[in-house]
């Protein structure tokens, strides 16, 4: 069982920035995909950024150019930085880590770190 506790969300103006981090509770080096997801109100989850643990990185075309998903399986974290903010990247950010194999799935979930962009 892995635990993530994410951390740096909170309130920022348009154009801002912040860098939110996931901390997990043993190695990440064997998780396959390390994630960001969020969830804003009325709206379901989605993917913000993922990044495999050969470095390979995927992004939600809507962040692309303005967030980076970054891991340092040192100290067994990942980050998003996040630029360039919008209003509409307001919402829940949410750690994921995923475990695969043949033919499973296994992902784990922090609790959510929130991110308000506004002036």
């Amino acid at each position: 069982q892995v635990q993530l506790v994410e951390s740096g969300g909170g309130l920022v103006q348009p154009g801002g920035s912040l860098r939110l981090s996931c901390a997990a509770s043993e190695s990440i080096f064997s998780i396959s995909i390390m994630g960001w997801y969020r969830q804003a109100p009325g709206k379901q989850r989605e993917l913000v950024a993922a990044i495999t643990n050969g470095g390979s990185t995927n992004y939600a075309e809507s962040v692309k150019g303005r967030f980076t998903i970054s891991r340092d399986n040192a100290k067994n974290t990942v980050y998003l930085q996040m630029d360039s903010l919008l209003p509409e990247d307001t919402a829940v950010y949410y750690c994921n880590a995923a475990r695969l194999r043949p033919g499973v799935r296994i992902d784990y979930w922090g609790q959510g770190t929130h991110v308000t962009v506004s002036s």
